[in-house]
């Protein structure tokens, strides 16, 4: 195998692969040993043709899809290992020649690493976010921790109020007539929730138990049946049950149970701490996407379109692992969604560059500051790797082999990289808005009486 290398605009480049001619003729002989059984050939049994007859028959040029497909991953791969560019992205595969008694040629055109001139990225100023947790987001957390330990409880001794779980039969009329669609039984609704057109779940507050109430509403003049569309309407409702939640009380009972703590005041202390510790988690990761934003944008780079979409595509594989492992195909997700391909390809674009920028951003500051991954730091990384997948660290090691340890010590300079720009950066508060002699002015103008 050969390989040229010509340099393109715009960062990318197009490689010349040569394969010769007696590793096309092994993968054409191949591409026939393959095929043969599916070919007939009047006076051969199936298999039995020899090639020449299936040639003469179907063209010389019968096996050679097949032999090209399985020539180019592997001289592709050698070619990757040859080069001494970086490549970014995907191939575009163009064959040239393929001609048995030839030399096999192809090209590849693909993306190099784009140079990056770096701006100032040390002293970076950004916004300092106070951390502050409030009294009113306190009792929101402790709430929602009341109502996921609500009990429902039947009721039997009331009729329907706001909030309640109920279960009702119901048939509308129209000018006396029952309209189609309009009969529901043993049909659970909870009253409020808005699921039904508007005034109909309100109607049915004050109603009793096993007690038929008439409930007068107005379909909406957009409604998606036209022949209902602004019309009055009768529902003859009977309620058949009637649930409600029941929330705990707000006592040291309720704190013992929700929580390692025995009174209300120190599980309430508690609810503060852990909010005060996620705001200040939230913060960080806040001020570490403003600092490498303001980094990025002080930085020059040329980012080729065929490294962008390779990093869409991932994104996009990515996510069909994702819903794949919730029981969802992606082409079921587009089909729910109404998405196409390309359409959630282009929504994932802005991330797609945000995250070549930041990589070749941090990989350009690590090698400006001359930064290493150390044997310890490798040593500590692989350790973690190992606990998180429950295998044995020399298993690791053996199975990242000498790429994977590669890009794993890079993959530690970028965070050394991340932690140094942050770690250097200046937060200042946010300046508060200026006012304006006008507003001034209107601001001490005296109300008229």
């Amino acid at each position: 195998m050969s390989l040229q290398v010509e340099k393109l605009e715009k960062n990318m480049a197009k490689l010349t692969i040569e394969v010769s001619a007696e590793e096309l003729e092994k993968a054409i002989e191949g591409a026939y040993q393959k095929n043969k059984n599916k070919i007939s050939i009047p006076g051969f049994r199936k298999g039995k043709a020899p090639r020449k007859m299936i040639e003469q028959m179907y063209g010389k040029s019968v096996f050679y899809e097949d032999a090209a497909n399985a020539l180019i991953p592997d001289a592709y791969d050698k070619a990757l290992e040859e080069c001494e560019e970086q490549i970014v992205s995907s191939p575009k595969i163009d064959v040239t020649q393929l001609e048995a008694g030839k030399p096999f040629i192809f090209t590849a055109e693909v993306a190099l690493k784009p140079e990056v001139t770096l701006g100032k990225y040390k002293g970076v100023k950004v916004d300092k976010i106070e951390v502050k947790v409030t009294d009113e987001e306190v009792d929101a957390e402790i709430n929602r921790e009341r109502e996921s330990n609500a009990r429902t409880i039947n009721v039997e001794d009331r009729a329907v109020k706001d909030g309640d779980m109920t279960v009702i039969d119901f048939e509308g009329f129209v000018d006396g007539v029952a309209f189609e669609g309009g009969k529901g039984e043993n049909h659970s609704l909870t009253i409020g929730s808005g699921s039904f057109i508007p005034g109909f779940e309100e109607g049915l507050i004050g109603a009793e138990l096993n007690k038929e109430t008439e409930v007068n509403v107005t379909f909406p003049e957009d409604y998606h049946a036209a022949e209902l569309a602004g019309k009055p309407a009768v529902f003859k409702c009977t309620v058949k049950e009637i649930k409600e939640k029941q929330l705990p009380d707000l006592d040291d009972e309720f704190a013992s149970e929700v929580s390692d703590f025995d009174t209300m005041a120190e599980y309430r202390e508690d609810v503060q701490k852990k909010l005060t510790s996620k705001k200040e988690e939230e913060a960080k990761i806040a001020k570490e996407e403003a600092v490498l934003d303001a980094v990025i944008a002080d930085a020059k780079m040329e980012i080729p379109d065929a490294m962008l979409e390779t990093q869409q595509r991932q994104l996009l594989e990515n996510f069909a692992q994702r819903i794949q492992a919730q029981g969802l195909s992606l082409e079921q997700y587009m089909q729910f969604t109404g998405l196409t391909a390309q359409t959630m390809m282009e929504q994932l674009k802005p991330e797609a560059l945000k995250r070549i920028q930041s990589r070749l951003v941090l990989e350009a500051v690590a090698a400006a500051e001359k930064m290493e991954a150390t044997e310890e730091d490798f040593e500590a990384e692989i350790k973690s790797i190992a606990e998180s997948y429950q295998m044995e660290a020399d298993k690791v090691k053996e199975l990242l082999g000498e790429q994977g340890a590669k890009q794993v010590k890079e993959d530690i300079c970028v965070r050394k990289a991340a932690d140094f720009i942050v770690d250097n950066a200046k937060e200042a508060k946010a300046a508060a808005k200026k006012t304006t002699k006008k507003e001034k002015a209107a601001e001490e103008k005296p109300e008229e009486a």
